[in-house]
């Protein structure tokens, strides 16, 4: 699964798990129905719900009876950390490599840095406002 999908996935994962009322173990549900919902394949959202799982964001179990099911209000998670418990970040790219003695090329890196900087900054700002529950509800 490429990087830019995990947000997604995991943005409408959580808002499924919020909608279905999986708030503990024996309302979990599968990875199956997840999938089926996005649609995607279930190893990929098997292999999302363990990122969120690893920043608490929700439960699991595996095997028959299996899956997941969020451990917080949806009110109090922030799409924020949802972007970073899958290592996401805005993708803008990587600074290129300077030119020593050009004008323009020995300055780039440092002024594109700084623009993809301001930029997920504030793409993280906008993020935090946001909640599972705004994306039900919007």
């Amino acid at each position: 699964m490429s990087d830019s999908q995990k947000f997604p996935v995991a943005a409408h994962a959580l808002a499924y798990l919020a909608h279905k009322g999986a708030f503990a173990a024996k309302d979990a549900v599968s990875s199956a129905e997840l999938a089926a919902s996005m649609p995607t394949n279930p190893v990929v959202v098997r292999r999302v719900t363990a990122m969120l799982g690893k920043a608490g964001l929700v439960g699991s179990r595996t095997g028959a009876g299996g899956g997941a099911w969020l451990t917080r209000a949806p009110e109090t998670i922030g799409l924020d950390e949802v972007l970073q418990a899958v290592d996401g970040c805005t993708k803008l790219g990587v600074p290129p490599k300077g030119v020593d003695g050009c004008p323009v090329g020995a300055r780039i890196p440092d002024a594109v840095r700084g623009a993809i900087t301001a930029a997920d900054t504030a793409a993280t700002e906008r993020l935090a406002k946001i909640s599972v529950a705004d994306l039900l509800n919007d």
